[in-house]
């Protein structure tokens, strides 16, 4: 997805908010570059925090120093890909639905359209992949969005499945770097429902458009 970001002065946690979206979205889209498993594995976490966030990037960090490139690839292309079907579907119309392409995608095309994102020719998987997801809520708070803004994407397209994704991937056979990924997926969605948590009425009175 693209879309025309305006340079913004966003406060710390804002700025920490999107790249952990971003950081998602890129390992949900393709196995770790080296250059990211080494950013990765040479993290400064905090050894002192108990909260389930920064269990999470310890989890991730010592995944990311064990970890080896060929076999990275190999379990992503299990995870996501596969022969025919990877173990996991990471979309929200199947998490919805039970389908792939249903009317979760169509609202999510509609709301990006309002939003001004444009798909890319190249971008072959739909929309509502939950690394396009990702990036989207990455960009939105780039672009300095409000926090009702956020809120409605959030709500409406990523909170209802994002969380049982990450629990799934935590739990596949396959899953071995892929279950810190989890352990931070699950953990800032988490995180994120309840700092963008607003009153059913009042989430669904703000518009994307304007």
């Amino acid at each position: 997805m693209e879309m025309d970001v305006m340079t913004q002065t966003l406060t710390d946690e804002d700025a920490l908010r999107a790249d952990i979206y971003a950081l998602l979205a890129a390992l949900c889209r393709q196995h770790p570059s080296d250059e990211l498993l080494n950013f990765l594995a040479s993290m400064e976490v905090d050894a002192g925090a108990v909260n389930t966030m920064a269990q999470a990037w310890e989890f991730l960090r010592l995944a990311a120093q064990r970890a080896e490139p060929e076999a990275l690839e190999d379990e992503y292309l299990t995870l996501f890909i596969g022969i025919s079907q990877g173990e996991l579907t990471p979309f929200a119309s199947w998490y919805l639905t039970g389908s792939l392409m249903e009317a979760p995608l169509i609202e999510l095309r509609n709301d990006l359209e309002l939003l001004g994102f444009s798909r890319q020719p190249e971008v072959k998987e739909p929309e509502d992949h939950i690394a396009v997801q990702l990036e989207v809520m990455s960009a939105l708070i780039q672009q300095g969005a409000s926090r009702e803004r956020q809120a409605v994407f959030f709500q409406r397209h990523l909170n209802p499945w994002a969380g049982q994704l990450f629990a799934d991937m935590a739990g596949a056979p396959s899953a071995v770097f892929y279950s810190a990924v989890a352990m931070l997926g699950q953990a800032f969605i988490k995180t994120e429902s309840v700092y963008l948590q607003k009153r059913p009425d009042a989430v669904q009175s703000v518009h994307l458009r304007g």
